[in-house]
């Protein structure tokens, strides 16, 4: 009983705020607006009803006829639907009064609905968003409903970019109050490991996900065979790829959802995930929420030109204090911000959400707004932060939903991958890397370089395509308004996917502070004494050049080679001649560089940047300030929270350790099926 009043008492309270928030929203409207009056002070009242009651009206017919409207029909109808609610009540009420031509209700219905998420984000300022409290309002009302799931489920969060050593300096702050206070209650224990090179997320994921790492060289790579360059963020490319390394037995193939996420981790259910965004899939609860919620696409798309207005100014402190090191932020990262802080946490948050209701036994979820501010503000300055104090009042909102649950949930929190800062390799040189391998190369025309920006718009795009793929009125339209011809779509800069024509010669692509580099005319796999060769001055030159630590090329006699300015390590059998150049790098590069050397698809040269003495700052190829791809800083040293009655006897070295441990985790609740073959018989049928 005491349960329930409280539950009552929530949803009265909730109720009173609501009718407060409309309430200011209403009178700011009339006060700022000449096109609208009212005979008095209770017409005001009665419209707060009023909108109320078309509001709930609303979402009810506009959740019943999604399943024939189509994706983009809720996310249209739910935006006009906000606009219709306030259009309806203020026509419907004699006592509101409205002046002017046609044109009227529509100014005074986007101005008030513009208001209304000013005020309901002031009002949430510092604690939950709005729309996380209005989805913990929803759990509540449907607690008493829901069927309890017979085991203990596992929640996995992944923070996209965040290293161990910045997670571990923000708990001794105090500026994550719940993933910190899991910590230093003792519940949670945190565990850095090393990712490996490449350190990105496509490798990292392929191996927490799939167990299958190897297949991913760096973010892009070149292939020979086809003569194209792949590109993990790239739907078509995502799909192949995950073909390629899927088993059938990835870490949520026994009834696990995938949500925003490169692979699927061969789930039944995916949302977001860039390798599934070309299949047809369903529309769950929560997407339909949020998209006719008016804490949901209407509040977070007015919010997001606060955030791009947030950016313009912090980017402009940045010039003015003359903050070293720092990039250009402008273009097409104004947008992505503003989708990833806002529309998409909460897209997540409801879709997870939806599921922690069903029951479902591991929710994989990647949260990318971290990496993403990280990538051009820097991994430690205050934006950044910001956004990862964000995500920790998400976890907590996602704490007390499951608290709320009649069945239980055990959650673990993980990165991918840290991220490095420095000045990058061509604010610090004047020259990018494809033109100093042009100097140093015997070829007659230039280098084509795939040099990438287009990280963040991996999850725009997945977004995009699953709504294009649909045999909807929906999927017509997009198809049409993005010119879409083959399914896919491909926004963000093509520079970094370029086309390769049979006759190139060389080939360049970069991953952070990684760089692969391909003789494209020469096939397989081209040994040291042959490029020496081909192109005499190419070895010595980049080995030699202050911006590069080493170089990795295989040798006829010894295999794979780290090549530095003053010394060579032989990565087989660890010998070393004159100075070591990867002992900068720690103890783990030498075996991280042999494994990466011995990937399928690996270029012909790798090459890794400087890497800073005191300040362990690097120099990207890339235009970020902040980077991941290659090894050097805090790039390789990714964590793993996880309840402490999971002992781990040493840390996890690579993506593939991790999947054998969160697999063994699952193992223990019960969620692994048996198989009725071995998984190598069925690869081989």
């Amino acid at each position: 009983m005491w349960l329930d009043l409280r539950r009552t008492g929530r949803g009265l309270q909730a109720m009173l705020y609501g009718g407060l928030a409309s309430l200011i929203s209403l009178i700011i409207t009339f006060w700022t607006l000449p096109q609208i009056s009212s005979d008095g002070r209770l017409p005001i009242f009665r419209l707060v009803v009023l909108l109320a009651v078309f509001s709930v009206l609303m979402r009810w017919i506009l959740a019943g006829v999604a399943v024939l409207i189509g994706s983009l029909g809720v996310l249209i109808g739910g935006l006009l639907s906000q606009f219709g609610v306030v259009y309806l009540a203020i026509t419907v009420d004699p006592g509101v009064n409205l002046h002017g031509g046609v044109e009227a209700p529509v100014l005074v219905a986007i101005w008030m609905s513009s208001i209304s998420a000013f005020v309901g984000w002031v009002a949430y300022a510092g604690s939950d968003d709005a729309y996380v409290a209005e989805v913990m309002r929803v759990v509540h009302r449907r607690a008493r409903r829901i069927q309890p799931a017979p085991k203990t489920g596992l929640l996995i969060i992944q923070i996209d970019g965040l290293s161990a050593p910045l997670l571990n300096w923000m708990v001794l702050a105090g500026n994550l109050p719940n993933l910190g206070g899991w910590i230093r209650d003792g519940n949670h224990s945190m565990l850095a490991w090393h990712t490996g090179v490449p350190a990105t997320t496509p490798a990292s994921q392929a191996g927490i996900l799939h167990g299958g790492s190897k297949h991913i060289p760096a973010f892009r790579w070149y292939e020979k065979e086809t003569g194209r360059v792949m590109v993990t963020n790239r739907g078509r490319d995502a799909a192949e790829l995950e073909e390629r390394m899927s088993t059938g037995r990835g870490l949520l193939a026994d009834g696990g959802v995938s949500i925003s996420n490169n692979w699927s981790g061969d789930a039944d259910k995916c949302e977001l995930v860039f390798s599934r965004a070309a299949l047809p899939n369903s529309r769950s609860r929560g997407y339909v929420r949020f998209f006719s919620s008016p804490q949901g696409a209407a509040r977070g798309l007015i919010l997001c030109v606060a955030e791009m207005i947030k950016e313009l100014h912090q980017a402009r402190r940045q010039r003015v204090r003359h903050l070293v090191p720092r990039v250009k932020r402008g273009g097409g990262y104004i947008f992505l911000r503003a989708i990833t802080n806002v529309l998409l946490r909460d897209l997540n948050v409801s879709l997870i959400t939806d599921e922690l209701v069903q029951g479902t036994p591991v929710i994989y979820c990647d949260f990318v707004d971290y990496d993403e501010v990280a990538h051009h503000a820097g991994p430690t300055r205050a934006e950044s932060l910001q956004t990862l104090e964000g995500l920790d009042r998400v976890l907590g909102a996602l704490q007390r939903i499951i608290d709320i649950l009649p069945h239980s949930y055990e959650i673990v929190v993980l990165s991918d991958h840290g991220q490095s800062q420095g000045s990058t390799f061509h604010q610090r040189y004047g020259r990018t890397l494809t033109e100093v391998v042009d100097d140093l190369v015997d070829t007659t025309k230039e280098p084509v370089s795939a040099v990438g920006r287009s990280e963040g718009w991996g999850p725009v795009n997945a977004f995009l395509t699953e709504l294009a793929m649909r045999r909807s009125v929906a999927g017509s339209v997009t198809r049409k308004a993005l010119h879409v011809k083959s399914g896919e779509v491909e926004l963000g800069p093509k520079d970094c996917e370029p086309p390769v024509a049979a006759d190139e010669q060389m080939v360049v692509t970069a991953s952070g502070n990684l760089a692969l580099l391909y003789l494209a005319t020469t096939p397989g796999r081209v040994p040291l004494e042959e490029v020496e060769l081909l192109h005499p001055k190419l070895i010595p030159g980049l080995a030699t050049h202050p911006g590069i630590g080493f170089v990795v090329v295989d040798s006829l006699a010894e295999g794979p080679v780290a090549i530095g300015r003053a010394g060579v390590h032989v990565l087989r059998s660890g010998r070393v001649e004159g100075e070591d150049p990867l002992a900068p790098y720690g103890e783990l590069a030498a075996a991280s560089m042999l494994r990466q050397a011995e990937m399928a698809h690996n270029g012909d040269l790798v090459v890794v940047s400087r890497l800073d003495d005191y300040t362990h700052e690097v120099a990207a190829f890339e235009e970020l300030v902040g980077c991941h791809g290659g090894i050097g800083g805090w790039q390789t040293d990714a964590v793993l929270v996880h309840p402490s009655r999971w002992e781990l006897n040493k840390a996890p070295v690579g993506s593939d350790a991790v999947h054998e441990v969160l697999v063994g985790w699952l193992e223990q609740l019960g969620h692994r099926k048996d198989l009725e073959e071995p998984v190598e018989s069925k690869v081989e049928a």
